[in-house]
Order: C-alpha cells, then structure tokens, then sequence
C-alpha cells in the first residue's frame, strides 16, 4: 500500500516538472499607448496578462472587446491586465479614430508583423494569450474568446 502512495506522489512531481519545462515564456515588448506611455510585459511582472492582437477592421476582434473592458473592470483589483496590440498597417492613423469612437478601457498599443511573429505563428486575429503571473504563456486562442471562456482561464490564475 505505502509503494503505491510513493509511486502515486513521484508520478505527480514528475508530472507537475515535465508541465512547468514544457511552459513558454512570454516575449517582452516595450510599445507605446497613444499618449506616448510604454507598456513593457516585464513590468506587468506578478500579474495575469491578456495579450490581445487584433485589428480596427476585424469584426470578431471589435465584438470581443467589449467582454474583454467588462472582465478587466470586475477583475483589475485582484491583479488582471489586459494589453490590445493593434496590428493595423497604418498604425494609429486607423486605431486612433477608432479608440476615439469607441473608447477601450485597457492599454491598446501598436505592433507589427516583427513583434507577432515574437509570439510564435499568428495567423488569424484575434489571436490572445494569456500569460500567468511569472511571465509564462498558459494559453494561446485563435479567434473570438468567448467571456465565459476567457473567465474559466483566468479564474486559476489570478
């Protein structure tokens, strides 16, 4: 019976190293908001980060973010970030208009082809990450991301 719980605990703490080994860590980027602030990932260090590319001309994109300004306004306090990488080829000429309209209440920077390919293969947008408190990728969403789903991911994390 004893061998058991031995063998039971030493195939859990394999288990729980082999996850953590095969974790991803997070790219850092540096990028600016349009009033010229810079949101770096490393300075985000310690809390759970939403890291949402997308674009002012995706629809699925435009439909999310209004889930994604309700979860961070009810889940900020307890150490949620959501950061909007807009990847728009005309940079702020399009996004900038676009905030003005519709106002998004999280950080919303610009990137590039050279900072998504950072992230591993983006192909569609909405693409979203979420990254747990140290710095590592849990998960990776192609598509709209769904309140409830986004909710469940984080619910562990925070």
């Amino acid at each position: 019976m004893q061998r058991w719980i031995v063998a039971l605990l030493l195939l859990a703490a394999v288990s729980v190293v082999g996850s953590a080994a095969n974790k991803k860590k997070a790219p850092d980027f540096s990028l600016k908001t349009a009033d010229g602030r810079v949101v770096s990932l490393s300075a985000l260090r310690g809390k759970v980060v939403v890291v949402n590319f997308w674009a002012t001309w995706c629809g699925p994109c435009k439909r999310e973010i209004p889930d994604f300004m309700e979860v961070y306004r009810t889940h900020k306090e307890k150490g949620l970030e959501i950061v909007g990488i807009a990847l728009d080829n005309d940079g702020w000429d399009d996004v900038k208009p676009y905030v003005a309209k519709n106002p998004i209440s999280y950080p919303v920077v610009i990137g590039n082809q050279q900072e998504a390919r950072k992230w591993g293969r983006i192909q569609y947008i909405p693409t979203t990450f979420i990254v747990d408190k140290e710095g590592y990728i849990v998960e990776m969403h192609t598509g709209l991301l769904s309140k409830e789903a986004l909710l469940k991911t984080i619910a562990s994390l925070l």
